[in-house]
């Protein structure tokens, strides 16, 4: 997960934003689901 998008998830958990836990939470799938560039790269870290 990018540092950016870990940064903004805790802060939304500690102010108990829900709409925004969901948006970031939709983010991070969409991330993770794209295709990598380079396929022998494995996973994501």
């Amino acid at each position: 997960m990018p540092q950016w998008l870990c940064n903004q998830m805790m802060r939304a958990y500690q102010k108990k934003d829900r709409r925004q836990i969901k948006m970031l939470n939709d983010c991070w799938f969409f991330y993770y689901r794209q295709p990598a560039k380079d396929a022998a790269a494995g996973p994501r870290p």
